[in-house]
């Protein structure tokens, strides 16, 4: 089991991979990964079955969790319970996230 991870680290394997989202973390309690929307990009997720928390790493946008909606950047924590439409919006400089799920994504 890794305990301790660097984040340069992990951007370089997102980017490996080509993908927006890259898991680092699965144990049976939660998961985390690394999440990256390009400025004036769409986030296309849907509700999930878990809890889930976000820390913004980098960048500026807004986001909508159920009827709320603010402005997120560097150092914005947000919240989102399980099954609660969610998404970012108005993405205006690259978005980088750490993703927490409890239990872990399914």
């Amino acid at each position: 089991m890794k305990h301790f991870y660097q984040l340069s680290k992990l951007e370089a394997e997102l980017r490996r991979l080509g993908k927006p989202y890259f898991e680092f973390l699965r144990i049976p309690v939660m998961s985390a990964g690394l999440y990256v929307l390009s400025a004036g990009r769409p986030d296309s997720q849907s509700p999930h079955r878990q809890d889930e928390m976000y820390f913004v790493v980098r960048g500026r946008a807004r986001m909508r969790v159920g009827e709320e909606e603010q402005p997120v950047l560097a150092g914005s924590v947000i919240f989102v319970e399980a099954g609660v439409e969610h998404q970012f919006r108005d993405i205006e400089q690259d978005l980088e996230v750490l993703v927490f799920f409890a239990p872990a994504e399914s």
